[in-house]
């Protein structure tokens, strides 16, 4: 009679159960194995003590990092909870995050708003629609480091008033010898709702969704 090591007994058994739930053997599953084991062996032949001691030693390492596996998951769950706790705490509140969408309500725009990393001799602006289509440039004079906003009347490259809605815009930045100045764009606007979407929280923002880790400053609304 042949008599496999548990090794090879749990390969074995992973493979003919490859389709069973998650493919994972539970702790359960290896000392069930265990025990088959210790009944199969020949008793002419029997494991070897050396052997028994680190399948045992197998079995309880197993069975700890299915413990730490659990633990982590009760983390991750508290975590979640916690942070979506957080987001609907914004409701109300203006904040500014990093990205590059502004947005037209009532025919009224927001400013364009972001930084460079060093002086620039002027920018190009270029504002497009949701599409992508192009819609207005707009040039400006010098800049200097830092943080910087320039407006927007609401009007595409005709001088027609653009439909309400989220748009998006580029910043080329240039310094006094044409080479493009590091820049961040960033939006603003005040919170008035919360969607969470495959673990992240979007917090609603007129026409736009902002994801909640790109926040970097939160302000109340005055009333």
């Amino acid at each position: 009679m042949a008599v496999y090591g548990l090794d090879q007994v749990a390969s074995k058994a992973t493979q003919t159960t490859s389709t069973a739930k998650n493919d994972i053997m539970g702790k359960d599953d290896f000392l069930r194995l265990l025990v088959a084991q210790l009944q199969s062996q020949d008793p002419m032949n029997p494991m070897e003590s050396t052997d028994f001691t680190a399948q045992l030693a197998q079995f309880s390492s197993l069975e700890q990092l299915q413990n730490i596996n659990t633990s982590l998951g009760g983390i991750g769950t508290s975590q979640s909870v916690l942070t979506n706790s957080q987001a609907v705490g914004f409701i109300g509140k203006t904040i500014t995050a990093i990205g590059d969408t502004i947005d037209v309500s009532g025919g009224q725009s927001q400013d364009l708003q972001f930084s460079i990393e060093e002086d620039a001799v002027g920018s190009y602006l270029r504002i497009y629609d949701q599409q992508g289509n192009f819609i207005r440039q707009i040039e400006t004079g010098a800049l200097a480091t830092g943080q910087n906003s320039v407006p927007w009347d609401g009007t595409d490259y005709l001088g027609g008033q653009v439909p309400d809605g989220a748009y998006s815009f580029q910043v080329e930045a240039i310094d006094e010898l044409g080479n493009t100045v590091p820049s961040t764009q960033y939006m603003t606007g005040e919170v008035t709702g919360v969607h969470f979407q495959n673990g992240v929280a979007y917090l609603q923002c007129g026409n736009r969704e902002i994801a909640m880790g790109n926040v970097v400053n939160v302000l109340t609304t005055e009333e």
